[in-house]
């Protein structure tokens, strides 16, 4: 859903980019005593009996449970020697201990200060598709923090060095388009979807195991792997989701934790788009606001929605495209690039997105598992796209929003990971950061995310960006105490 990119007001700097339990049934091991036979082991065959049943329960014990996960063998990272890299090795499919074995690339850049260590952090990057490896050697948390914790990241399977799942890029470029006008378009995007769907699945066979949920069980693996009791956590934009289930499935193993740029899980189809639909046409409206008010816009003194109207007009004159233009925009909306945003404006010029590199497969193996963006009928996305350029007239609807909801067009299956409400009862308080005009992750969502994490607390950066660490002194100040344990947490605005 997103990726890396730092800004400064008004370039915000910002990122884009219930546990199964295994148990034991037991089994009756021998026939029942016959009515009036006193079933007794009195004699050394009776010990020998027993000895061997005793056996044979240990060694079912031995098969079922889990394994032991053994201690990452590190090496200096190749791009980075002052960095560690390693893999932790888990079941392909964490419902049959019998499944075959996959490797996850994991980085560690240990405490700068190891006298005061505190322990571990993990990270993650969102997306999907973010490298929680590489972001792990990137020194984005602050030298506070660093200097207590060491910094650990790993790639999710399905991404990058951890069985990275490429789809055909051939195949995915046939797309029809992700706004059918009649059935006949509808049904044609619906079978392009389930085309590129298994022929990724077949060409990638980490496919069906790659949804979130799973993901909070690799990463206790690697906590596990780590010997460490406890882990903090700091996660941006889809990474939220991770901290989140984690939260979920392993409370207890908790010691603190950051979500900035929060994911709504409990989010369905018609609020997955409207949401963001609306955040869209705030944010727009709140850029406009900052042009007629600061002179530092290209556009300072014009009409700022006319323009963008001119630009749209212009768009497809230029060789550029609407759809294009469209898309550019709002990756400068999320990022809180305001001034990149007028100057595109301004000039039609040529601009890029940063989707992360495996992002456009992901979509269908994580995105569509994790909510349940399913259509039942053209009549339903119809219904749908016009309550979203409702919502959004500016910028046509939500970009991202729709695109995601489009991929998923003619999936008929029950999500793996299926959206339900936040329940991180056995957690400690989560900290929660976004920003008012998060366009990626709206501002409801974090809201609706505080509202059901009962003892949560939500830090709101007043300004632009998806992803508010480092946004200013206040937000990233807030987030360092939490992690560190220097002051409670509490609701404020920054």
């Amino acid at each position: 859903m997103c990726q890396v990119r730092q800004r400064r007001f008004p370039r915000i700097r910002s990122h884009v980019g219930p546990a199964r339990k295994y148990g034991l049934v037991a089994r009756r091991l021998a026939p029942a005593p016959r009515p009036g036979h006193t079933a007794r082991l009195c004699s050394r065959w009776g010990y020998v009996v027993r000895t061997l049943l005793v056996t044979a329960l240990a060694a079912s014990l031995l098969v079922v449970a889990p394994e032991a996960q053994a201690a990452i063998a590190w090496q200096p990272c190749p791009d980075q020697p002052t960095a560690e890299c390693g893999a932790v090795t888990v079941p392909l499919d964490w419902a049959n201990p019998h499944a075959p074995k996959v490797e996850l690339a994991v980085s560690r850049v240990r405490a700068t200060d190891p006298a005061r260590r505190i322990g571990v952090v993990f990270v993650d990057a969102g997306g999907p598709g973010g490298s929680g490896a590489e972001f792990a050697r990137a020194p984005y948390l602050s030298a506070g923090v660093r200097a207590r914790f060491d910094v650990v990241g790993f790639d999710q399977l399905g991404t990058n060095g951890s069985s990275a799942i490429r789809c055909s890029s051939e195949l995915m470029g046939r797309n029809p388009g992700d706004d059918p006008t009649d059935e006949a378009a509808f049904a044609a995007l619906a079978r392009h979807n389930l085309a590129v769907r298994e022929d990724c699945r077949a060409g990638n066979p980490v496919f069906d195991h790659v949804d979130t949920a799973r993901s909070a069980r690799d990463l206790d693996a690697v906590r596990e792997a780590l010997g460490e009791r406890r882990i903090s956590f700091y996660g941006i934009s889809y990474g939220t989701l991770l901290g989140q289930q984690y939260a979920e499935l392993f409370g207890p193993r908790v010691r603190s934790m950051v979500l900035d740029g929060v994911i709504d899980h409990s989010a369905d189809l018609r609020r997955f788009v409207l949401d963001r639909a609306r955040a869209v046409e705030e944010a727009f409206g709140a850029f406009a606001a900052w042009c007629a008010a600061d002179t530092a816009c290209v556009l300072h003194g014009q009409d700022v929605h006319a323009a963008w109207e001119r630009a749209l007009a212009a768009a497809d004159g230029t060789g550029l495209g609407q759809r294009n233009l469209v898309q550019w925009a709002f990756s400068e909306i999320r990022g809180g690039a305001w001034e990149g945003l007028a100057s595109l404006i301004a000039e039609v010029g040529a601009a890029r997105t940063d989707f992360e590199p495996n992002y456009d497969s992901l979509r269908y193996a994580v995105v569509c598992q994790d909510f349940a963006l399913r259509f039942e009928d053209f009549d339903e996305y119809r219904a749908l796209r016009e309550a979203e350029l409702r919502a959004a007239p500016t910028l046509r609807g939500t970009y991202l929003g729709h695109e995601e909801a489009a991929t998923c067009v003619g999936y008929t299956d029950r999500p793996s990971n299926p959206p339900h409400r936040l329940d991180v009862d056995q957690a400690p308080p989560l900290l929660l950061l976004t920003s008012r005009y998060d366009v990626a992750t709206p501002y409801e969502w974090a809201r609706n995310a505080r509202r059901q994490a009962r003892g949560s607390h939500l830090v709101t950066f007043d300004g632009p960006g998806h992803g508010v660490y480092h946004a200013n002194e206040c937000t990233r100040t807030a987030a360092d105490a939490h992690l560190l344990g220097t002051a409670p947490a509490r609701d404020r605005t920054c």
